[in-house]
């Protein structure tokens, strides 16, 4: 075999290199080029993506799926499609939170080394391989594993900023989480905690155990009690799943209390669009508040996050973990709005 080789000739060595590098500059990643449910997305070869001056390139360990994933994928509502695509979608790689480790940074990036574990937001994060601006990503603790630092981004900064900023939750108020078994639930409970307030969870049969297991004080079990009828009264109603009417909602609100929607699409992007009008008229009456927002990812708050699960008052929930080959059948399962906690996409396990 050695005289073989010793006998290849030069031009038939730099071209097996070249073939090598070629193959080294691929990777593979879900993608679809068409709106439509999950089946059409596709596990394939394409280009190993290069970092920009300011960008980090990430070995993908792990990466999570949002709501967001499969409302880009089916096009849906119809109205988004004037910003993401009229008839085929701008947006062609699905997944946005990533954890891995770097594997080249640009000129600028230069808070990072290759070698980091690291976890943040991107585009096309159901991958082997993606880039992001380094301003988008954090160090991942030591004691949290790259599945749990996946899980992160999207999800627990909508907690944080709904809660700390849209909520101004402060330490002894009551805070009602409606959707406290979901991504962003099961993150909300938790930061509530650790900033001081007394949590009220609000979730189904089978999940009642789990939310009051991350620390709820109280849990609804809202298949057998309608909690927009009780007789308790909170400062806070942070609202994920937006199935009760904000006039409901606010019967439940102390005289200077806070209701917080999450999301453009926890109760349909029109119904978002029409909130600022319906609570703009609701202030001129009342003194409480009512905010609406979508998460903005930053470095400050990701590293707020990592020192959260570092001293183990966050930990996050993980429902299903798939591969990459896996993931029509990983969003087709969060579709369904049955996840307990968040979804997994594992590169490992696809390796």
């Amino acid at each position: 075999m050695m005289e073989r080789i010793a006998e290849t000739s030069p031009r038939s060595l730099a071209r097996m290199d070249g073939v090598f590098q070629a193959f080294q500059r691929r990777m593979k990643a879900a993608v679809y080029n068409r709106y439509g449910p999950p089946d059409v997305i596709q596990i394939t070869d394409v280009d190993k993506p290069v970092p920009k001056d300011n960008e980090v390139l990430i070995k993908v360990r792990a990466a999570s799926a949002n709501p967001l994933d499969f409302h880009l994928l089916r096009g849906e509502p119809y109205i988004a499609r004037l910003l993401f695509g009229l008839r085929r979608p701008k947006i062609t790689r699905p997944g946005v939170d990533v954890a891995g480790q770097v594997e080249a940074v640009g000129r600028s990036a230069t808070q990072f080394r290759p070698g980091d574990e690291v976890f943040g937001c991107c585009r096309g994060a159901f991958a082997e391989y993606a880039c992001t601006p380094a301003s988008k990503l954090a160090l991942k603790p030591d004691n949290v594993t790259f599945e749990q630092a996946a899980s992160v981004p999207v999800a627990a900064l909508t907690a944080l900023q709904g809660l700390r900023d849209k909520g101004m939750l402060r330490p002894g108020q009551k805070a009602l989480i409606n959707g406290a078994a979901g991504g962003v639930g099961t993150f909300a409970v938790q930061i509530a905690k650790s900033l001081g307030a007394q949590v009220t969870g609000v979730c189904s049969t089978r999940n009642v155990e789990m939310v009051r297991s991350i620390g709820a004080d109280q849990v609804i079990d809202y298949t057998r009690q309608d909690f927009t009828k009780g007789g308790r009264r909170y400062d806070l109603i942070f609202d994920l799943v937006a199935n009760h009417s904000v006039l409901a909602c606010r019967r439940l609100l102390n005289p200077k209390g806070t209701y917080v929607l999450a999301g453009a699409l926890s109760g349909g992007l029109i119904g978002f669009l029409a909130f600022p009008i319906k609570t703009l008229a609701l202030s001129l009456i009342v003194s409480q508040k009512f905010a609406a927002f979508i998460a903005r990812v930053n470095q400050q708050d990701l590293t707020i996050m990592r020192e959260l699960m570092g001293t183990g008052k966050v930990i996050p929930v993980i429902d299903r973990r798939y591969s990459l080959s896996e993931v029509p059948e990983a969003i087709r399962y969060l579709e369904e709005g049955h996840a307990r906690g968040k979804v997994i996409i594992a590169l490992e396990r696809s390796a």
